[in-house]
């Protein structure tokens, strides 16, 4: 056994292959610059979707991400579509690969995806919009006192607060206040 191992280090043909140098983390510097200055990404299609595909297609889908395909060729591009809406582009599929192609460069995309679900965008417009109460400007000193003159036999309590406010929009409308 010895002697084997002693002839097949002698003989060997070919060196010991040395380990691979870490190649990866030298260039993560240099990707990242150039993915800032060149790359475009999800990210970039997020921000200029309206730009893209136009103020119709973008109310109803917006880009999800990018998948790059095996093989070199073109990376899938998965969007988001409300429901009903996804038959209508599935049928402008055509016209939206050739608008991404053209913001990210030729045969950047070659398929489309397209998943079911909730818009994020109007999600978040959903839950930052409240809806404002209308301000009313008050009632003159005449107006106010005939109220409160009124309602003085009232206890205090829900009910005369309620009435209060009632009688207010009653006196705005009916022309006895100043219009808003």
């Amino acid at each position: 056994m010895e002697e084997a191992a002693r002839i097949l280090t002698a003989k060997r043909t070919r060196p010991p292959r040395a380990p691979l140098a870490v190649v990866g983390r030298s260039l993560t510097k240099t990707v990242k610059a150039l993915d800032a200055r060149f790359g475009q990404g999800s990210e970039g299609l997020k921000a200029r979707w309206t730009e893209i595909v136009g103020e119709a297609l973008a109310r109803r889908t917006e880009p999800n991400k990018l998948i790059k395909m095996r093989g070199g060729e073109g990376a899938a591009l998965e969007i988001r579509v409300q429901g009903p809406s996804a038959a209508l582009i599935q049928h402008q599929g055509p016209d939206i690969l050739s608008r991404v192609n053209l913001f990210l460069g030729a045969g950047a995309v070659t398929r489309l995806r397209i998943v079911q679900g909730p818009l994020q965008k109007l999600a978040k417009r959903d839950t930052v919009a409240k809806p404002r109460r209308r301000t009313h400007s008050p009632l003159d000193a005449a107006a106010e006192k005939s109220l409160a003159t009124g309602l003085a036999d009232f206890p205090e309590g829900a009910l005369k607060t309620a009435l209060i406010r009632l009688g207010r929009e009653v006196l705005r409308h009916d022309g006895s206040g100043p219009k808003t």
